[in-house]
């Protein structure tokens, strides 16, 4: 139960530490900077830590969905901490399928959100199954966390608007990049949740 003594496994603390370590040094270099806009998300990522912390035995949290989120704080810094040319790692275009400027496609921005939407959908997915298994099999189970992860990724936006009104300067990028980044959300919380139900039919048709 919450509240309660919590002990990790080996594999747990391994991920703990490791999450620490890089939001610490990641902190410490915005710090240095000046770059006060990211201060708000290494919050952000405390705020989670103590979250998924706290329901970690209630939940039942499997080790590689807790490397997957460590993962995504991991990308989510380096894009704002790590410096590429003129402007930083979020901003730097991976494959050129389409577009220009803020509607280049693809972007490590954008690869960034689909995965961490995508993780998002899994954990929200995770949660609705333990806590609710008669759900499993059920078009809902899929739906709602893929709907869900998209509502969080507005919130995300909303998160970043707010930056941009409290510090004058950011890399959070205009109306273009915050549609593609709505749409990158959509995609990977869909594409997660189609992964998780083929993989869950491969179990139930496994089963004897």
């Amino acid at each position: 139960m919450p509240g309660d003594r919590l002990t990790l496994t080996r594999g747990e603390w391994a991920i703990l530490v490791f999450t620490l370590a890089y939001v610490a040094g990641f902190t410490v270099s915005f710090l240095l900077r000046g770059n006060y806009e990211f201060i708000i998300y290494v919050a952000t990522m405390a705020l989670l830590i103590g979250l998924v912390g706290w329901n970690l035995r209630r939940a039942a949290f499997p080790e590689p969905m807790l490397a997957a989120l460590s993962l995504w704080g991991l990308a989510h810094m380096a894009g704002g901490g790590i410096p590429v040319g003129d402007s930083v790692l979020y901003s730097l275009p991976l494959i050129p399928i389409v577009g220009t400027g803020e509607m280049t496609i693809l972007k490590y921005d954008q690869l960034v959100h689909a995965y961490g939407f995508g993780v998002t959908a899994w954990v929200l997915w995770h949660l609705m199954a333990h806590n609710h298994p008669a759900l499993r099999g059920s078009r809902t189970i899929y739906v709602y966390p893929a709907l869900a992860a998209m509502g969080l990724g507005a919130v995300n936006e909303i998160i970043e608007f707010g930056a941009v009104l409290m510090v004058p300067e950011t890399n959070v990028g205009g109306y273009y990049n915050t549609l593609l980044d709505l749409c990158f959300n959509a995609l990977g919380a869909v594409l997660a949740m189609v992964v998780v139900a083929r993989l869950e039919a491969g179990r139930t048709a496994a089963r004897p």
